[in-house]
């Protein structure tokens, strides 16, 4: 593929690869929204439109091929990358698209009046909607795992996973928190149960290794902007056995082997759940990202969250009137630190630090109802990624503590 990347690893070098940080002043300290995109993914997916497009799967001409070489050769890497097998790999426009593809696919034809989904409050709003849709047209129940104040899960919140649960749906890493979710130990409770286990791991896959199957996992979700890669390309896995079960979420071009005026057969997974032209760019410059991540080397990244999510927090915690939500421990924080500021809304905190050049985010985070469980409805939230320095967060500190003086409460 295109593109040149880093040999050495040292920040200023990494900082280098990301044209958007490396020619601006700013501070992106909204990394959980989505991250910045290193100049070999951006050229990676420009070059397939310069090199090699065509539609995947159509044609028996070299180009055509080549496309779908590219495209299923994204899919391979994918499945490597997280330890799957690459029919169990389906790519969508993102998490949202996967989870609803489950929901649709699997929700609505197997889960009936009397049955249980089981969702925990730490959930995304893309993992909790689609939960409740299936719960209103199924007639299904919808309850819910609590959490303690620091984001860890209690025993017996666990309880109310039971026979009558169909579906356990849980985040990896909570884009709130940035708690890491004991996934396995979930997964297990939940096959006990004879449910299955849909894994959001959006804010997880940007700073750790993940193995669906280490983590026991029927379905996991993630997208590929948190990754490096472009908006519009996301990832679904599923275990094979429950994929082939299931009716497709859309129908319409490519995903049949053959039609007739009263019925169609369905192609094999995972073409059967891919109607349309697909985002072969996108899936092209996906597997540049992981490349890219794969070469930087998880154990680098692991070293610089904890690194500057420490000084991070440290710096808040000997600020006046700042309070972190979640642990006081950084090292459950996986560079996700959200806060209030007594008196001050979360969008004036936004606001003031914008016009330092420093960017986070404010306000619910789609996850009201575990701001609302936790007391906050509202917080401002600093996340960080593997290219940001030191200077950035020290930048970050120092403004949020002129927020309150600036705003005239002394």
């Amino acid at each position: 593929m295109s593109g040149k990347k880093t040999n050495l690893k040292t920040n200023e070098n990494i900082r280098k690869d990301f044209p958007l940080i490396a020619n601006n002043t700013f501070a992106y300290l909204d990394n959980a929204a989505t991250c910045q995109k290193p100049e070999c993914v951006i050229r990676a997916e420009a070059a397939f439109y310069e090199e090699h497009n065509a539609n995947p799967m159509r044609g028996f001409y070299p180009l055509s091929l080549d496309a779908t070489r590219c495209y299923e050769g994204a899919r391979s890497h994918v499945a490597s990358f997280i330890g799957a097998g690459e029919s169990e790999i389906i790519f969508t426009r993102n998490a949202t698209e996967s989870i609803n593809l489950i929901a649709y696919s699997l929700g609505l034809s197997r889960i009936k009046e009397g049955d249980e989904i089981a969702v925990s409050i730490a959930e995304h709003h893309s993992n909790i909607l689609p939960w409740q849709m299936v719960s209103r047209a199924t007639g299904a129940k919808l309850v819910y795992i609590d959490c303690n104040a620091d984001g860890s899960f209690p025993e017996e919140a666990f309880s109310v996973i039971n026979s009558r649960t169909k579906l356990v749906a849980f985040t990896h890493v909570s884009n709130v928190l940035g708690r890491c979710n004991p996934i396995r130990q979930i997964t297990d409770m939940a096959h006990e149960a004879g449910a299955v286990t849909v894994i959001d791991a959006s804010q997880s896959i940007p700073h750790m290794k993940i193995d669906v199957n280490d983590l026991g996992a029927d379905f996991l979700v993630f997208s590929g902007h948190k990754l490096l890669a472009p908006m519009g390309i996301g990832v679904l896995y599923g275990r094979r056995t429950l994929l082939d079960s299931m009716p497709p979420f859309l129908t319409g071009g490519e995903m049949i082997e053959s039609v007739r005026r009263d019925g169609a057969k369905f192609a094999e997974v995972p073409h059967k759940f891919e109607a349309g032209t697909v985002n072969a760019a996108g899936a092209y410059a996906l597997s540049e990202a992981i490349g890219y991540i794969e070469e930087i080397g998880y154990e680098y990244i692991t070293e610089r969250d904890f690194a500057l999510t420490k000084r991070c927090m440290e710096g808040l915690e000997h600020t006046e009137h700042v309070h972190v939500i979640g642990s006081s421990d950084p090292k459950e924080h996986n560079g996700i630190i959200s806060f209030t500021i007594d008196d001050v809304h979360p969008h004036d905190i936004s606001e003031v630090l914008s016009g330092d050049g420093v960017c986070i985010r404010a306000g619910h985070h789609c996850a009201q109802p575990l701001l609302e469980h936790l007391g906050a409805r509202t917080a401002a939230r600093a996340s960080i990624m593997f290219y940001n320095n030191e200077e950035e967060i020290d930048r970050f500190i120092e403004s949020v503590s002129t927020v309150r003086s600036r705003l005239g409460w002394g």
